[in-house]
């Protein structure tokens, strides 16, 4: 037990908002009886913050840097503009106009990308001033109206849930499991335990300091059960929903960049220290170019998903989405003054505030308490960031000795 908690108390930071995501789960599934883990509501849960989440993946290697972008929310409504022009105006096809509004949202990121890194204006500015221009120029297209609705198959990009070609498990006359959401869970499950052996394997190579045998297996042992438990809840309901499919491509793809590439490194170093950086061989302004350029592309998805989930384009659209995005990211474990963060963190954060929300609705309780609510969260995770830092003996970081005069 004592390693255990040794183990918590070490990686604090890594560990801790997960713990805090299961805290607040297992409550709310107590205080509304249930409700919270029915599947309909958990499916409804992800649906809800899809978006969000989007955001929150391009939104981290913003904050990587030590910037963020005030945009993405304008972003959101002037694609989802270009989109229902794309598609209801002009009948074009909707995978073409869905690439034509990738290549838009990529044009955006490099704009704000080259005044950024090139210009040296802010990033702060620049994208204040990007989320003027795009919510008017949203405005102007849309003309103040809203416009749809969309062709289903883009509806589907939302709303829609991967068929079962296997048929489906038939348990009773009320109760049919989704067989292709089963197998999926099953096969990711076995992904994750090989991963993990092949990871303490390598750590035994280079000696590393190993797990306790005992606490390994109870970690691999929770860990595939939660995904286990999840994947039956969904495939209960109507099985994975679309949506959910590509935040698992993003959250791999992302993840593997940032962890086991040079490129996601170089936005490490580039936060941790940009002098430092640029002195050991990294071209600091393409990175930052290609950086605002992602969120410009990850802007774009998750603007097409919003509209498709809404079925019609609105100038309103996007309207805090990037408090959101910043929010989860910090919550999730990311760092103030850039250099830590992870896209795990960043996704986790996203659903704490998605469980927030969902578990307050249903309780009753009003949008403003919510609204007051999650702000005292994004404090307290801010302040815990910054005590973190001062424990570890980082420079600049707050002091709870400090604040109370003791050395």
């Amino acid at each position: 037990m004592n390693t255990l908690f040794a183990l918590l108390k070490k990686n604090s930071r890594q560990y801790g908002m997960v713990i805090a995501l299961a805290a607040a789960m297992i409550l709310f599934g107590y205080l509304t009886g249930g409700v919270l883990f029915r599947p309909v509501n958990l499916t409804n849960l992800v649906l809800q913050n899809s978006y969000v989440l989007v955001l929150a993946i391009g939104m981290l290697l913003c904050i990587l840097t030590g910037n963020v972008d005030l945009s993405v929310g304008s972003v959101v409504a002037f694609v989802g503009a270009v989109s229902a022009v794309m598609m209801v105006d002009c009948h074009m096809n909707s995978f073409f106009a869905m690439i034509l509004a990738l290549l838009v949202g990529a044009a955006i990121g490099a704009w704000q990308g080259f005044w950024i890194a090139y210009i040296k204006v802010p990033a702060f500015i620049v994208t204040l001033a990007g989320m003027l221009i795009f919510r008017g120029l949203a405005q102007v297209i849309l003309k103040g109206q809203s416009k749809g609705p969309f062709p289903k198959v883009f509806q589907l990009l939302s709303s829609g849930y991967i068929p079962d070609p296997l048929g489906g498990l038939v348990i009773s006359e009320k109760t049919k499991f989704h067989l292709l959401t089963i197998v999926i869970g099953l096969v990711l499950t076995g992904l994750f335990i090989l991963s993990e052996i092949k990871k303490r394997k390598k750590q035994k190579e280079y000696n590393f300091d190993l797990l306790p045998p005992g606490i390994w297996a109870l970690k691999i042992t929770c860990i595939s059960a939660v995904i286990m438990a999840f994947m039956l809840v969904f495939a209960v309901y109507r099985g994975l929903p679309n949506i959910l499919v590509l935040l698992g491509i993003l959250v791999a793809f992302y993840h593997f960049i940032t962890s086991r590439t040079v490129q996601g490194r170089h936005i490490y170093a580039l936060g941790g220290n940009m002098k430092a950086a640029k002195l050991s061989g990294v071209k600091t302004e393409r990175v930052m170019f290609w950086v605002y350029t992602n969120m410009g592309i990850i802007s774009a998805l998750a603007g097409m998903v919003f509209a498709a989930r809404l079925n019609v384009a609105t100038p309103k659209a996007g309207q805090s989405f990037e408090l959101d995005a910043i929010a989860a990211c910090y919550i999730g474990g990311a760092s103030t003054t850039g250099g830590i963060g992870t896209v795990i963190g960043a996704i986790v954060g996203g659903l704490f505030m998605g469980v927030l929300n969902n578990g307050m609705s249903i309780m009753g309780v009003s949008i403003d308490w919510q609204q007051a609510i999650k702000g005292f969260v994004l404090l307290g995770a801010v302040a815990f960031d910054l005590y973190s830092k001062a424990r570890s003996g980082s420079e600049g970081g707050f002091s709870f000795k400090r604040l109370f005069g003791k050395n």
